[in-house]
C-alpha cells in the first residue's frame, strides 16, 4: 500500500492523484485504504512523515557522524539513498514531487515536516569540507551537479522498475569520481 501510494503521488502530485488509482496500484479495496487512512490528505501526510523519518534513519545508519570529507560524505549519502530506494523505490520521486506541490491543503499539512527534513539535508551538506576543492570552484554548484546526476539516475532506474542498489552505487560513484577529478585542489 505504501509503495503504491508513493508511486501514484510521485507521478501526479497530491492534487491530481486519486484514491481509485492508489487502490488499483495496490490491489486493495477502497474500504481497506480508508480503514487505515481516513482521507487522501491523511494518507499523504502519513506518507510524507513516514518516508522522511525512514530516510533520516537510513542517513543516520550510513553516514558516519564525524565524516566531513566533501566527496566521502556524498558517497555515504548515496548509500543511504540506495538503501532507501531498495525498500521504497519511489521515495525520492515522491519527496521531489512534494517539494513542487502547490495544493494549499497538502503544503500546509506537510510544512513542518518538510522544513525538518530540509534542515537535516542542509546540515549534512553544510558539514562538507569544501577546502578540498580548487580555488574559485563554487561548492554549492558542485554538490548540485552531483545531485542532478544522481536524481536523473534515480528517475531512470525507478521508472524502468529495474533498480539495483549495487549498480546504482557503482554508476553514481563513477559520476562522483569524474566530478572529483575535475574539481579537487591540486597539490603542488
Amino acid at each position: 500500500m505504501i509503495n503504491a501510494a508513493l508511486k501514484v503521488f510521485a507521478r501526479y502530485g497530491y492534487k491530481h492523484s486519486s484514491t481509485d488509482e492508489i487502490i488499483r496500484e495496490a490491489g486493495i479495496s477502497k474500504g481497506l485504504l480508508f480503514h487505515y487512512f481516513e482521507s487522501k490528505i491523511g494518507l499523504y501526510s502519513f506518507l510524507y512523515d513516514y518516508v522522511t523519518r525512514f530516510v533520516a534513519l537510513e542517513l543516520a545508519q550510513n553516514v558516519e557522524s564525524g565524516e566531513n570529507g566533501f566527496f566521502e560524505l556524498y558517497r555515504q549519502i548515496l548509500v543511504a539513498k540506495a538503501n532507501s530506494i531498495s525498500q521504497y523505490p519511489y521515495v525520492f520521486l515522491f519527496l521531489d514531487k512534494a517539494d513542487e506541490e502547490t495544493d494549499p491543503a497538502a503544503t500546509v499539512e506537510i510544512a513542518v515536516r518538510r522544513e525538518k527534513y530540509k534542515r537535516i539535508m542542509d546540515a549534512l551538506r553544510d558539514r562538507a569540507d569544501v577546502t578540498v576543492l580548487g580555488s574559485g570552484i563554487d561548492y554549492e554548484k558542485i554538490w548540485n551537479l552531483m545531485d542532478f546526476a544522481v536524481d536523473g539516475m534515480i528517475r531512470k532506474s525507478v521508472r524502468g522498475e529495474n533498480f539495483r542498489a549495487d549498480i546504482f552505487l557503482d554508476e553514481a560513484g563513477e559520476y562522483v569520481e569524474i566530478i572529483k577529478s575535475l574539481t579537487i585542489r591540486r597539490q603542488l
